[in-house]
């Protein structure tokens, strides 16, 4: 596999046998980007872990967590409000950044549903210079300390149906805000992110370096299929990989 990073090289000397055996030392160029994963509501970051090891694998530091209410970390679920969401969300994102090897101006971030809603506010509090987000879930502002899991779906629902403009709430806000890269993934066949909350978020980010909107033909919300899991993989791999080299290319 062709390797994300620059590389540094380095002449090197080694002493055989009383001669000299001249050699080349190649290593990937520091800092390196850093990419955070947000997993959906109901989920875990198991379901973020093949991305993020292929992320790896291309040179670039990946974290992957669990929110409050899942998996292994604490709280009851059904306590956990979207500010208790965010507050994990910004904590995982600064833990990431303080790593030696990150370049913090190039760190990204991968949200699924919830986990995209959470992405698009987090542009707002922190600097992201990409994007992706796979079928991002979009919610009313109002009841913001209402336990998540309490919402009312009906509202919910209803509110995803209808047009928003760019500053229709504080998730659409970010997007209208943001101007690095992004990417929406969507599914053919989402039963849960009708296209109008998809079109009212690609129609806030007036701002950004580039758009990117790609679907998953016949793909669900949760996309259980192991052939459009291995799709998606290769569309978010393929379009980081491309963000990466010219952001690279751009600083020579």
């Amino acid at each position: 596999m062709t390797e994300l990073t620059e590389i540094d090289e380095g002449a090197v000397s080694l002493q055989v046998g009383g001669q000299k055996v001249a050699g080349t030392l190649l290593s990937p160029e520091a800092p390196v980007p850093g990419f955070l994963f947000i997993h959906g509501w109901g989920g875990d970051q198991a379901e973020d872990l093949a991305q993020a090891e292929e992320l790896a694998r291309l040179g670039c530091v990946c974290f992957t967590f669990d929110l409050r209410g899942h998996a292994d970390s604490g709280a009851s679920k059904d306590e956990v409000t979207r500010q208790d969401s965010l507050d994990d969300v910004l904590a995982a994102y600064d833990y990431l950044a303080s790593q030696p090897m990150i370049d913090e101006a190039a760190i990204g971030v991968v949200g699924t549903s919830y986990g995209g809603y959470l992405a698009m506010l987090l542009t707002a509090l922190r600097p992201v210079r990409w994007l992706a987000m796979r079928v991002p879930a979009l919610y009313p502002d109002e009841h913001w300390d209402t336990p998540k899991a309490m919402l009312d779906k009906d509202v919910v629902r209803a509110y995803r149906k209808q047009p928003h403009q760019a500053g229709g709430d504080r998730a659409l806000a970010a997007c209208a805000a943001y101007r690095g890269d992004v990417l929406i993934v969507e599914s053919g066949k989402d039963e849960q992110i009708p296209r109008e909350a998809l079109l009212s978020m690609q129609a806030a980010f007036r701002q950004t370096n580039s758009l990117s909107h790609r679907i998953i033909e016949g793909a669900s919300h949760a996309m259980r299929d192991p052939q459009h899991q291995r799709i998606y993989s290769t569309l978010l791999t393929g379009w980081i990989s491309e963000m990466v080299r010219a952001s690279r290319l751009t600083y020579r």
